[in-house]
């Protein structure tokens, strides 16, 4: 019998469950101050993981992320080595590359089919390490001009996303800026995760395009929105107000001194201000900025000791896991269940009083609601209490007839939660993390260019490709329907 033809059919991709370790400085010596915590991979550490990648037909991550990044395929470039292909596909569609890169969520990485069997694709340091050994200098070539102006109040994520998108599709954009440099609430962010540096990275990509910064200026405030449509010519208006406004405790003895709000804390000690807040510290929260500030107090404290207060337990904390593994390892103490009911002392912070909580049946929302245990108050000494516990956006300013939608996460959108307010041409967005603030951005812009476009006679288009080339915006191959959690 003659021997049978070999099969044809390719060998599926072997998965391999162990990743590469991601380099981190030791615990013990990080905590003595802000220098970089997560490190980068090396050249052949980066091939080695994105070889673990089995390049799902259905791309899982791509559909997880925010912004539709084409992870799947600098993953690719990067196991074929090729670090300058991998470079363009991340800065194709995601200008602020150098920061995600530091900060991103990674929800593409919850996504990854590997997580299945193992650890998931290091995702995140993978556009690292593109970035960190490909041409990482592109230019972006912005489309032919529209003769149309747009003012972006705010220039945080949201708002330089934003601007970026805009500007590759020929508009003119002003962006105003409350504070004096940009970023928004990455200005909170601590330096071991992300430094101005890095920010300014990215700011520097949009230098090619008609996008321009007017910084210490408060729309609303110095004058009203509406006179960038009335009188100053912009054709359209888009408001990331973002949410800087930190929400109280609303507990007796939250006045004392030793009672710090957790933005400006963060800010301050993020510009180099650096609080004396002594060698006990209590964090109240459970959220991502309660895990900045607790690692951040801990690298204040020297030898003193830092509490984190929540509410509810371990698995219902909303903070990034990474994060809490992270403040665990730095010797973070966790009171689990707990809730605030006083802060006492005479002239200033001595210790704060909480209560035993209980999770009862689920609320609204699906989560279960803590409900306080009688008689099980206790007092925690401390000198500083940092609280952490929500943050709203600052509508102070925008009238009424915006119609502002603010969510029940604090940020202000259009009206039924779109990006339309209640005055034509000027819209809002918002997101609860640094990429998904970018992600309702480019969902907005593609509203603006709309609505732009019927103003001119015109028809809207794709996002073009940044670099100049043919094309536009598109979903890789196999893309299904977005994956939001």
């Amino acid at each position: 019998m003659a021997d049978e033809a070999p099969s044809s059919k390719p060998e599926p991709p072997r998965l391999r469950p162990v990743r590469v370790p991601i380099p981190e400085a030791p615990a013990e010596e990080r905590v003595d101050g802000f220098e970089e915590v997560v490190h980068a991979y090396s050249r052949e550490e980066a091939v080695l993981e994105a070889r673990r990648c089995i390049q799902c037909h259905r791309p899982w991550c791509v559909e997880a992320c925010p912004i539709t990044q084409d992870c799947r395929e600098y993953i690719r470039l990067v196991a074929a080595e090729d670090f300058d292909g991998a470079a363009e596909v991340t800065l194709r569609d995601n200008p602020l590359a150098t920061s995600l890169c530091k900060v991103c969520y990674h929800y593409c990485e919850d996504a990854c089919v590997v997580k299945r069997k193992g650890v998931p694709v290091a995702i995140r340091a993978l556009k690292r390490a593109s970035l960190d050994f490909g041409k990482s200098e592109r230019v972006y070539v912005p489309s032919a001009p529209k003769g149309q102006r747009v003012a972006i109040v705010g220039a945080g994520p949201a708002g330089l996303m934003a601007a970026w998108d805009l500007g590759v599709r020929g508009y003119s954009v002003t962006v105003f800026e409350q504070e004096d440099r940009l970023g928004g609430l990455m200005q909170t962010i601590p330096a071991y995760r992300l430094t101005d540096r890095d920010v300014e990275t990215d700011r520097a990509r949009l230098r090619t395009l008609d996008v321009h910064f007017v910084e210490g200026t408060r729309v609303g405030r110095d004058f009203p929105v509406d006179r960038l449509l009335r009188d100053d010519g912009y054709a359209a208006v888009l408001l990331t107000l973002g949410t800087p406004v930190h929400r109280d405790l609303g507990v007796p003895g939250e006045q004392l001194p030793g009672v710090l709000p957790a933005l400006p804390f963060l800010r301050d000690v993020h510009r180099g201000t650096l609080p004396k807040v002594g060698a006990d510290v209590v964090v109240v929260g459970g959220g991502d900025v309660a895990m900045d500030s607790v690692r951040t107090a801990r690298r204040l404290t020297a030898k003193g000791h830092v509490t984190l207060v929540y509410r509810r337990g371990r698995e219902e904390m909303p903070a990034d896991p990474e994060e809490v593994h992270g403040a665990e390892e730095e010797g973070i103490r966790f009171l689990f269940l707990r809730a605030p009911v006083r802060i006492v002392g005479a002239e200033r912070v001595e210790g704060l009083v909480v209560q035993s909580m209980a999770l009862g049946p689920p609320d609204a929302g699906g989560r279960r609601e803590p409900v306080p245990v009688a008689g099980s108050e206790t007092l925690l000494p401390c000198e500083t209490v940092i609280v952490a516990v929500g943050q709203r956006a600052d509508l102070a300013g925008f009238g009424p007839e915006l119609s502002l939608s603010v969510n029940s996460r604090g940020w202000p959108e259009g009206r039924d939660g779109g990006f339309a307010t209640g005055v034509p041409g000027i819209f809002a967005t918002g997101g609860r993390s640094v990429v998904y603030a970018m992600g309702a951005a480019m969902e907005c812009v593609d509203a603006i260019d709309r609505y732009l476009a019927a103003l001119r006679g015109g028809s809207p288009q794709v996002r073009p490709d940044p670099f100049g080339g043919p094309g536009g915006f598109h979903r890789p191959d196999g893309y299904t329907a977005a994956i939001r959690v």
